[in-house]
């Protein structure tokens, strides 16, 4: 695999043991300067320079994008991707986690545990809006944020509003959190490669800090996570579109409390505190991956005038309830299911005999006139058809 890692900083202990790695395992990498590209756009023909030399001999990129440079960092991953090279992140990817706010919105509509949050920007509403995640004590958190920057942990509601007052006073976009007591001044912070957790460690804050941020202070230890919690970090990461993530996560009393998605973990806390080569699981998962890149199907699959892609769902009473999708006859031949959701499960091309329960979700390709007839009424009124025409 000749790889290519994006970073501006290639003296840092990630960069390093991730060039470590795919050498041991003999491939090809160059560490190359995010800011040194130069993107070229002409029909048919998108292009990539490296200064000012054309690149053209890679297999995979490894995106380590600084949170001051997103913009132009995920404008060259999406370039990537339109040369058909794999990129061990998406573009859009990146861009869901970097942003709390975004990234939180994103998981929500999904069973998928997080953090009561509430954002708004009319000082008449902040009281109300801390009231409603449970009042004080809250966090108060910068929506673009790192490495504990910008937490804060506000204890009276006169703090509290304080704090957002001054705060959106300097232009800073803040979101007001539900403080996880139980989970005070501890996380877990969980490393997703493909569909896997290659490492887990806690990390437990120190004296009277609350964030439990290494760059804060924070202790470390090793953890092996029970399934809840593995499928909660796997599932957050794919919903926002990441192949390699750390996704943090507080022990709330009810189980796993999504905290953030961060789309370029650091390794020497995890490594250190694991033993575990990070950074090896990461270089194989991605030569593993090289030769399949990922397809949008938007941009993709070319298809006749009036066929697309929509999610359909099983309300409580419906005539599906209760039968296999063979004896459902749904669409009548005219779609193909493509997934099925089913409590926070993924079922890919599910079988004939699978049979359908109330709440089932089905990712479905076909004629569009035919998926909008399979949407009851009052769900109809309610919401929009998620139809994406190709």
């Amino acid at each position: 695999m000749r790889l290519g890692i994006l970073s501006c900083s290639p003296r840092c202990y990630s960069t390093k043991r991730l060039v470590e790695a795919a050498k041991q395992r003999n491939h090809k990498v160059k560490v190359l300067d995010t800011l040194k590209f130069t993107i070229d756009i002409e029909e048919g023909e998108p292009e990539l320079y490296y200064n000012n030399k054309q690149v053209r001999d890679l297999d995979a990129v490894l995106p380590r994008i600084g949170a001051s440079i997103t913009y132009f960092g995920t404008a060259v991953v999406r370039q990537f991707e339109q040369m058909d090279v794999f990129s061990a992140n998406s573009s859009t990817g990146i861009t869901n986690s970097r942003d709390k706010l975004r990234s939180l919105q994103i998981l929500s509509r999904h069973k998928i545990g997080i953090p009561l949050t509430n954002f708004t920007r009319d000082k008449k509403t902040v009281l109300s809006a801390i009231e409603r995640v449970g009042g004080a004590p809250v966090v108060i958190k910068l929506i673009e944020g790192t490495q504990g920057i910008g937490v804060l942990l506000a204890n009276t509601l006169q703090t509290a509003e304080g704090i957002i007052e001054l705060l959106q006073s300097q232009k800073q976009n803040v979101l007001v959190q539900k403080f996880v007591a139980e989970s005070k001044g501890k996380d877990i912070r969980a490393i997703v490669v493909g569909d896997q957790v290659v490492a887990a460690m806690r990390r437990v804050a120190q004296g009277q800090e609350f964030r439990s941020n290494v760059h804060r202070g924070g202790r470390t230890e090793a953890v092996e996570l029970d399934e809840t919690y593995t499928q909660a970090a796997v599932r957050a990461a794919q919903i926002l579109g990441l192949r390699v993530a750390g996704v943090d996560m507080l022990e709330g009393k009810d189980g796993p409390q999504i905290m953030e998605v961060n789309s370029s973990p650091g390794l020497e806390g995890i490594e250190t505190c694991t033993q575990l080569d990070v950074a090896g699981a990461i270089i194989d998962y991605m030569a593993a991956q090289a030769d399949f890149p990922e397809i949008d199907l938007r941009q993709k699959l070319t298809v006749s005038r009036g066929y697309g892609v929509a999610e359909i769902h099983v309300p409580h009473g419906s005539v599906y309830e209760g039968k296999s999708i063979e004896e459902s006859k749904i669409g009548d031949g005219e779609l193909n299911i493509l997934t099925l959701y089913r409590d926070g499960k993924v079922f890919p091309n599910p079988k004939g005999e699978k049979v359908l329960q109330a709440a089932d979700r089905l990712l479905c390709f076909g004629k569009l006139e035919t998926m909008k007839g399979l949407i009851p009424k009052k769900a109809r009124k309610r919401r929009k058809p998620e139809v994406h025409e190709l």
